[in-house]
Protein backbone atom coordinates (compact mmCIF):
# COMPACT_ATOMS: atom_id res chain seq x y z
CA UNK A 1 0.00 0.00 0.00
CA UNK A 2 3.13 2.17 0.87
CA UNK A 3 4.27 1.79 -2.73
CA UNK A 4 0.80 2.55 -4.12
CA UNK A 5 0.55 5.73 -2.36
CA UNK A 6 3.79 6.74 -3.18
CA UNK A 7 3.05 5.63 -7.01
CA UNK A 8 0.23 7.96 -6.74
CA UNK A 9 1.86 10.49 -5.09
CA UNK A 10 4.32 10.95 -7.66
CA UNK A 11 1.52 10.92 -10.75
CA UNK A 12 0.07 14.10 -9.00
CA UNK A 13 2.82 16.04 -9.02
CA UNK A 14 3.74 15.38 -12.26
CA UNK A 15 0.28 16.24 -13.24
CA UNK A 16 0.60 18.88 -11.47
CA UNK A 17 3.83 20.22 -12.74
CA UNK A 18 2.42 19.76 -15.75
CA UNK A 19 -0.39 21.77 -15.30
CA UNK A 20 1.87 24.44 -13.75
CA UNK A 21 4.47 24.71 -16.67
CA UNK A 22 1.04 24.75 -19.12
CA UNK A 23 -0.33 28.03 -17.55
CA UNK A 24 3.04 29.80 -17.32
CA UNK A 25 3.34 29.00 -21.33
CA UNK A 26 -0.36 30.26 -21.76
CA UNK A 27 0.50 33.79 -19.69
CA UNK A 28 3.77 34.04 -21.97
CA UNK A 29 2.49 33.32 -25.66
CA UNK A 30 0.00 35.61 -27.81
CA UNK A 31 -0.32 38.36 -29.79
CA UNK A 32 2.01 39.99 -27.23
CA UNK A 33 4.49 38.05 -26.59
CA UNK A 34 5.65 38.33 -22.74
CA UNK A 35 9.02 36.57 -21.35
CA UNK A 36 8.68 34.33 -18.19
CA UNK A 37 11.26 36.01 -16.60
CA UNK A 38 8.97 39.61 -17.47
CA UNK A 39 5.83 37.95 -15.93
CA UNK A 40 7.74 37.49 -12.45
CA UNK A 41 8.53 41.15 -12.79
CA UNK A 42 5.19 42.62 -13.77
CA UNK A 43 3.28 40.94 -11.12
CA UNK A 44 5.62 42.59 -8.33
CA UNK A 45 6.10 45.92 -9.76
CA UNK A 46 4.71 46.05 -13.01
CA UNK A 47 1.37 47.19 -11.92
CA UNK A 48 -0.41 49.79 -14.34
CA UNK A 49 1.64 49.09 -17.32
CA UNK A 50 -0.11 47.34 -20.83
CA UNK A 51 1.85 43.89 -20.16
CA UNK A 52 0.00 43.75 -16.76
CA UNK A 53 -3.10 44.64 -18.03
CA UNK A 54 -2.42 41.64 -20.72
CA UNK A 55 -1.95 38.63 -18.13
CA UNK A 56 -4.02 40.47 -15.38
CA UNK A 57 -7.51 41.12 -17.15
CA UNK A 58 -7.00 38.89 -20.55
CA UNK A 59 -4.77 36.42 -19.73
CA UNK A 60 -5.06 35.39 -16.51
CA UNK A 61 -9.15 34.95 -16.33
CA UNK A 62 -8.93 32.10 -19.31
CA UNK A 63 -6.36 30.21 -17.40
CA UNK A 64 -8.62 29.87 -14.27
CA UNK A 65 -11.83 29.41 -16.16
CA UNK A 66 -9.77 26.81 -18.52
CA UNK A 67 -8.61 25.38 -14.93
CA UNK A 68 -12.19 25.50 -13.49
CA UNK A 69 -14.26 23.90 -16.25
CA UNK A 70 -11.64 21.30 -17.91
CA UNK A 71 -11.16 19.62 -14.41
CA UNK A 72 -15.22 20.19 -13.56
CA UNK A 73 -16.04 18.49 -17.01
CA UNK A 74 -13.34 15.52 -16.91
CA UNK A 75 -14.88 14.88 -13.40
CA UNK A 76 -17.90 14.86 -14.42
CA UNK A 77 -16.52 12.19 -17.38
CA UNK A 78 -15.06 9.74 -14.85
CA UNK A 79 -18.11 10.04 -12.15
CA UNK A 80 -20.14 9.18 -15.50
CA UNK A 81 -18.59 6.38 -16.58
CA UNK A 82 -18.03 4.54 -13.52
CA UNK A 83 -21.83 5.21 -12.55
CA UNK A 84 -22.73 3.44 -15.81
CA UNK A 85 -19.87 1.40 -16.09
CA UNK A 86 -19.51 2.39 -19.78
CA UNK A 87 -16.51 4.27 -21.56
CA UNK A 88 -18.49 6.26 -24.57
CA UNK A 89 -20.24 8.15 -21.63
CA UNK A 90 -19.38 11.86 -21.31
CA UNK A 91 -21.05 14.92 -20.02
CA UNK A 92 -23.27 15.98 -22.51
CA UNK A 93 -24.52 12.19 -23.62
CA UNK A 94 -27.19 13.04 -21.51
CA UNK A 95 -28.43 16.17 -23.36
CA UNK A 96 -27.45 18.35 -20.26
CA UNK A 97 -25.33 20.72 -22.52
CA UNK A 98 -28.60 20.64 -24.75
CA UNK A 99 -30.63 22.19 -22.28
CA UNK A 100 -28.11 24.66 -21.36
CA UNK A 101 -27.50 25.77 -25.18
CA UNK A 102 -31.43 25.88 -25.50
CA UNK A 103 -32.18 27.86 -22.37
CA UNK A 104 -28.76 30.29 -24.23
CA UNK A 105 -30.70 30.59 -27.65
CA UNK A 106 -33.66 31.40 -26.38
CA UNK A 107 -31.82 34.69 -24.20
CA UNK A 108 -30.47 35.41 -27.10
CA UNK A 109 -33.45 35.26 -29.41
CA UNK A 110 -35.58 37.11 -27.11
CA UNK A 111 -32.72 39.41 -26.11
CA UNK A 112 -33.01 39.22 -22.88
CA UNK A 113 -29.38 40.04 -22.68
CA UNK A 114 -29.61 43.36 -23.77
CA UNK A 115 -32.92 44.24 -21.21
CA UNK A 116 -31.11 42.99 -18.12
CA UNK A 117 -27.43 42.51 -18.39
CA UNK A 118 -24.94 39.61 -20.02
CA UNK A 119 -25.33 38.38 -17.01
CA UNK A 120 -28.36 36.63 -18.11
CA UNK A 121 -26.95 34.22 -20.56
CA UNK A 122 -24.92 31.69 -17.93
CA UNK A 123 -28.04 32.18 -16.06
CA UNK A 124 -30.42 30.55 -18.42
CA UNK A 125 -27.91 28.37 -19.61
CA UNK A 126 -28.03 26.62 -15.72
CA UNK A 127 -31.93 27.17 -16.06
CA UNK A 128 -31.94 25.36 -18.92
CA UNK A 129 -29.45 22.72 -17.90
CA UNK A 130 -31.13 22.34 -14.39
CA UNK A 131 -34.41 22.03 -16.23
CA UNK A 132 -33.10 18.57 -18.18
CA UNK A 133 -31.92 17.44 -15.34
CA UNK A 134 -35.60 17.30 -13.38
CA UNK A 135 -36.75 15.92 -16.51
CA UNK A 136 -34.46 13.00 -16.71
CA UNK A 137 -34.29 12.42 -12.77
CA UNK A 138 -38.25 11.97 -12.78
CA UNK A 139 -38.69 10.26 -16.16
CA UNK A 140 -35.81 7.89 -14.72
CA UNK A 141 -36.83 6.68 -11.43
CA UNK A 142 -39.50 4.29 -10.45
CA UNK A 143 -40.53 3.27 -7.24
CA UNK A 144 -37.46 5.02 -5.64
CA UNK A 145 -34.63 2.78 -8.16
CA UNK A 146 -33.14 4.89 -10.52
CA UNK A 147 -32.87 3.11 -13.79
CA UNK A 148 -29.75 3.53 -15.38
CA UNK A 149 -30.17 2.77 -18.77
CA UNK A 150 -32.88 4.10 -18.88
CA UNK A 151 -31.58 7.95 -18.01
CA UNK A 152 -28.73 7.40 -20.65
CA UNK A 153 -31.49 6.89 -23.24
CA UNK A 154 -33.82 9.32 -21.88
CA UNK A 155 -30.73 11.56 -22.16
CA UNK A 156 -29.79 10.85 -25.34
CA UNK A 157 -33.36 11.54 -26.50
CA UNK A 158 -33.63 15.01 -24.59
CA UNK A 159 -30.51 15.68 -26.63
CA UNK A 160 -31.78 15.04 -30.02
CA UNK A 161 -34.49 17.24 -29.22
CA UNK A 162 -32.87 19.74 -27.96
CA UNK A 163 -30.40 20.22 -30.93
CA UNK A 164 -33.84 19.72 -33.13
CA UNK A 165 -35.19 22.63 -31.10
CA UNK A 166 -31.95 25.02 -32.18
CA UNK A 167 -31.75 24.79 -35.22
CA UNK A 168 -35.13 25.68 -35.59
CA UNK A 169 -34.12 28.39 -33.49
CA UNK A 170 -31.46 29.15 -35.66
CA UNK A 171 -33.56 29.05 -39.11
CA UNK A 172 -35.82 31.44 -38.22
CA UNK A 173 -33.77 33.72 -35.84
CA UNK A 174 -31.64 37.12 -37.33
CA UNK A 175 -28.54 37.12 -38.60
CA UNK A 176 -27.06 39.20 -35.74
CA UNK A 177 -28.83 36.37 -33.37
CA UNK A 178 -27.12 33.52 -35.57
CA UNK A 179 -23.45 34.81 -35.35
CA UNK A 180 -24.04 35.02 -31.38
CA UNK A 181 -25.69 31.15 -31.28
CA UNK A 182 -23.24 29.87 -33.23
CA UNK A 183 -20.07 31.56 -31.62
CA UNK A 184 -21.11 30.59 -28.44
CA UNK A 185 -22.43 27.07 -29.15
CA UNK A 186 -18.59 26.46 -30.41
CA UNK A 187 -17.31 26.87 -27.06
CA UNK A 188 -15.35 30.06 -25.66
CA UNK A 189 -13.16 30.94 -22.42
CA UNK A 190 -13.93 34.71 -22.71
CA UNK A 191 -15.25 35.36 -19.76
CA UNK A 192 -14.38 38.89 -18.22
CA UNK A 193 -16.36 38.92 -14.91
CA UNK A 194 -14.78 38.02 -11.97
CA UNK A 195 -17.57 37.03 -10.30
CA UNK A 196 -18.70 33.81 -12.49
CA UNK A 197 -14.94 33.29 -13.14
CA UNK A 198 -14.65 32.40 -9.13
CA UNK A 199 -17.95 31.04 -8.87
CA UNK A 200 -16.96 28.36 -11.24
CA UNK A 201 -14.05 27.87 -9.84
CA UNK A 202 -15.28 27.22 -6.48
CA UNK A 203 -17.85 24.71 -7.95
CA UNK A 204 -15.15 22.72 -9.69
CA UNK A 205 -12.64 22.22 -6.44
CA UNK A 206 -16.11 21.49 -4.40
CA UNK A 207 -16.80 19.14 -7.02
CA UNK A 208 -13.63 17.35 -6.63
CA UNK A 209 -13.90 17.36 -2.88
CA UNK A 210 -17.31 15.65 -2.89
CA UNK A 211 -16.21 13.11 -4.84
CA UNK A 212 -13.65 12.22 -3.11
CA UNK A 213 -17.08 10.81 -0.54
CA UNK A 214 -17.87 8.27 -3.62
CA UNK A 215 -14.05 7.35 -4.65
CA UNK A 216 -14.67 3.18 -3.01
CA UNK A 217 -18.14 3.12 -3.94
CA UNK A 218 -16.93 3.90 -7.93
CA UNK A 219 -14.86 1.17 -7.69
CA UNK A 220 -17.74 -1.01 -6.32
CA UNK A 221 -19.19 0.12 -8.90
CA UNK A 222 -17.13 -1.17 -11.69
CA UNK A 223 -17.55 -4.64 -10.16
CA UNK A 224 -21.61 -4.18 -11.03
CA UNK A 225 -24.43 -2.77 -9.11
CA UNK A 226 -24.77 -6.41 -7.73
CA UNK A 227 -21.15 -6.90 -6.47
CA UNK A 228 -21.80 -3.38 -4.68
CA UNK A 229 -24.91 -3.75 -2.80
CA UNK A 230 -22.99 -7.01 -1.55
CA UNK A 231 -19.99 -4.69 -0.41
CA UNK A 232 -22.18 -2.87 1.95
CA UNK A 233 -22.53 0.19 -0.58
CA UNK A 234 -26.45 1.79 -0.91
CA UNK A 235 -26.89 2.02 -4.27
CA UNK A 236 -29.61 3.79 -5.25
CA UNK A 237 -28.67 7.14 -3.14
CA UNK A 238 -24.95 6.78 -4.42
CA UNK A 239 -26.79 6.87 -8.22
CA UNK A 240 -28.38 9.70 -7.31
CA UNK A 241 -26.14 11.74 -5.49
CA UNK A 242 -23.74 11.08 -8.50
CA UNK A 243 -25.76 11.82 -11.04
CA UNK A 244 -26.93 15.00 -9.22
CA UNK A 245 -23.01 16.12 -8.94
CA UNK A 246 -21.79 15.19 -12.32
CA UNK A 247 -25.07 17.32 -13.87
CA UNK A 248 -24.31 19.96 -11.93
CA UNK A 249 -20.42 20.23 -12.77
CA UNK A 250 -21.57 20.34 -16.75
CA UNK A 251 -24.39 22.81 -15.99
CA UNK A 252 -22.00 24.73 -14.28
CA UNK A 253 -19.25 24.50 -17.50
CA UNK A 254 -21.65 24.45 -19.76
CA UNK A 255 -23.13 27.59 -18.63
CA UNK A 256 -20.50 29.68 -18.17
CA UNK A 257 -18.29 28.52 -21.58
CA UNK A 258 -20.61 27.41 -24.04
CA UNK A 259 -20.60 23.74 -25.51
CA UNK A 260 -16.89 22.26 -25.15
CA UNK A 261 -16.64 18.54 -26.29
CA UNK A 262 -14.37 15.75 -26.11
CA UNK A 263 -12.66 16.84 -22.59
CA UNK A 264 -15.35 14.73 -20.19
CA UNK A 265 -14.84 11.56 -22.77
CA UNK A 266 -11.19 11.74 -23.81
CA UNK A 267 -9.44 12.63 -20.49
CA UNK A 268 -10.59 9.93 -18.61
CA UNK A 269 -9.43 7.68 -21.21
CA UNK A 270 -6.45 9.11 -21.61
CA UNK A 271 -5.64 9.33 -17.70
CA UNK A 272 -6.71 5.67 -16.97
CA UNK A 273 -4.53 4.09 -19.23
CA UNK A 274 -1.29 5.87 -17.43
CA UNK A 275 -2.78 5.71 -13.40
CA UNK A 276 -4.90 2.70 -13.71
CA UNK A 277 -8.68 2.55 -12.99
CA UNK A 278 -8.87 3.11 -8.99
CA UNK A 279 -11.01 6.12 -8.52
CA UNK A 280 -8.29 7.32 -5.78
CA UNK A 281 -6.41 8.73 -7.64
CA UNK A 282 -8.25 8.74 -11.16
CA UNK A 283 -10.44 11.16 -10.23
CA UNK A 284 -7.75 13.77 -8.92
CA UNK A 285 -5.71 12.83 -11.97
CA UNK A 286 -8.43 13.46 -14.17
CA UNK A 287 -9.21 16.85 -13.00
CA UNK A 288 -5.88 18.15 -13.14
CA UNK A 289 -5.00 16.52 -16.73
CA UNK A 290 -8.35 17.61 -17.79
CA UNK A 291 -7.46 21.39 -16.70
CA UNK A 292 -4.17 21.49 -18.12
CA UNK A 293 -5.63 20.00 -21.65
CA UNK A 294 -8.44 22.78 -22.02
CA UNK A 295 -5.79 25.34 -20.76
CA UNK A 296 -3.77 24.22 -23.78
CA UNK A 297 -6.66 24.20 -26.49
CA UNK A 298 -7.37 27.81 -25.29
CA UNK A 299 -3.76 28.61 -25.59
CA UNK A 300 -3.84 26.82 -29.35
CA UNK A 301 -6.98 28.21 -30.34
CA UNK A 302 -6.21 32.41 -29.62
CA UNK A 303 -2.58 31.67 -31.12
CA UNK A 304 -2.64 29.20 -34.32
CA UNK A 305 -3.92 32.03 -36.47
CA UNK A 306 -3.55 35.12 -33.97
CA UNK A 307 -4.54 38.10 -34.11
CA UNK A 308 -7.92 35.83 -34.88
CA UNK A 309 -9.36 33.34 -32.32
CA UNK A 310 -10.58 30.14 -33.25
CA UNK A 311 -13.46 28.74 -31.00
CA UNK A 312 -12.13 26.52 -28.47
CA UNK A 313 -14.31 23.69 -29.68
CA UNK A 314 -12.81 23.21 -32.88
CA UNK A 315 -9.32 22.60 -31.03
CA UNK A 316 -10.52 20.20 -28.18
CA UNK A 317 -12.66 18.11 -31.33
CA UNK A 318 -9.17 18.00 -33.26
CA UNK A 319 -6.79 17.00 -30.47
CA UNK A 320 -9.49 15.10 -28.46
CA UNK A 321 -10.47 12.95 -31.37
CA UNK A 322 -7.05 11.74 -32.04
CA UNK A 323 -6.10 10.92 -28.49
CA UNK A 324 -9.44 9.01 -28.41
CA UNK A 325 -8.03 6.87 -31.18
CA UNK A 326 -4.79 6.61 -29.97
CA UNK A 327 -6.16 5.33 -26.37
CA UNK A 328 -8.81 2.56 -28.42
CA UNK A 329 -5.55 1.43 -30.20
CA UNK A 330 -3.75 0.48 -27.06
CA UNK A 331 -6.62 -1.32 -26.02
CA UNK A 332 -6.81 -0.12 -22.45
CA UNK A 333 -9.57 1.78 -22.39
CA UNK A 334 -12.04 -0.23 -20.74
CA UNK A 335 -12.99 0.59 -17.08
CA UNK A 336 -10.68 -1.14 -14.74
CA UNK A 337 -8.73 -2.70 -17.48
CA UNK A 338 -5.80 -1.74 -15.53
Amino acid sequence: MRNKLIYWLIWILVLGGILLGISIFSLSVGSAGIPVKKIVFLILEGKGTTEYSIIFDIRLPRILLGFAIGGALSLAGVILQGMFRNPLVEPYTLGISGGAALGVCLNIVLRLHQTFGIFTLPLFGFLGASLVILLEYSLSIRRGILKIQGLLLTGVMISFIASSLIMLIMAVSRVEDLHGIVFWMMGSLEEPNWFLIKSVVLVSILGLIISYVFCLDLNAFSLGEEEALHLGINIERTKRLLFILASLLTGCSVSIAGIIGFVGLVVPHFVRMFVGGDHRILLVSCFLCGAGFLIFCDTLARTIISPMELPIGVITGILGGCLFVYALSKKQVLLGEK
